[in-house]
């Protein structure tokens, strides 16, 4: 088999008596593999599947297909074409296997996790603050940060700030909002109606699919 699981070192004798420095820390061992391989697996009768069984049916001299086999004939074939039988779901009747290089096998799978990781976007909240009086300048230049913040695909949480008595102004901080996510409609999706929280009223909106491909104004 092309794989081997590593084996402790067997310690030499040594003698009797309290160890120098203290107890040797426990030896656990080596990891187990991360799938059932080999004579690890505990199935009498497997169902092969694989992209590779013509390489397969050239080094060990016949032909190999799909389907279900005695488990000791696929590691017969695996021994003979230096491979490894790899039960790549177990809990399927019978359960599904491959014959592969079991180390290329982890390091292809370690390198499609990876790939799918890197692929992933990476969503910020970002935050935008107003206050009831805020003025028609200082709207205008941040809405154009919100854009911004939504074509790079990330969320806006804007809210308007009420200090003291101001919150009897509340319904201006409303209007506000609203114009802003009518500002928005192209670029994000409100995820609810301006709420009022204590002296805060917020409207949070994420990003529509096609606004990461428009320009910011």
């Amino acid at each position: 088999m092309a794989f081997k699981p590593s084996r402790p070192t067997p310690a030499g004798n040594r003698p009797s008596g309290p160890r120098p420095g203290g107890p040797r820390p426990m030896n656990r061992g080596p990891r187990p593999p991360e799938h059932n391989i080999n004579n690890f697996i505990r199935a009498t009768e497997v169902r092969l599947v694989g992209d590779n069984l013509d390489e397969v049916s050239a080094a060990v001299g016949e032909t190999v297909e799909s389907g279900v086999y005695a488990t000791s004939k696929l590691l017969k074939w695996a021994d003979d074409a230096g491979l490894d039988l790899v039960e790549i779901t177990p809990n399927a009747v019978p359960p599904v296997v491959r014959i592969v290089d079991y180390n290329k096998f982890l390091y292809q799978k370690k390198k499609r996790e990876k790939e799918l990781k890197s692929n992933q976007v990476k969503v910020d909240l970002k935050e935008i603050r107003f206050g009831p009086e805020t003025g028609e300048h200082d709207f205008e230049f941040k809405l154009r940060h919100a854009k911004t913040f939504l074509n790079e695909g990330n969320k806006v949480k804007a809210y308007v700030q009420f200090r003291g008595r101001a919150i009897v102004f509340k319904e201006r901080g409303e209007l506000l909002l609203l114009r802003f996510m009518k500002e928005l409609e192209e670029y994000g999706v409100a995820e609810q109606l301006p709420k009022l929280e204590g002296k805060r009223m917020m409207v949070i909106m994420t990003p529509k699919k096609s606004a990461a491909k428009k320009k910011t104004d």
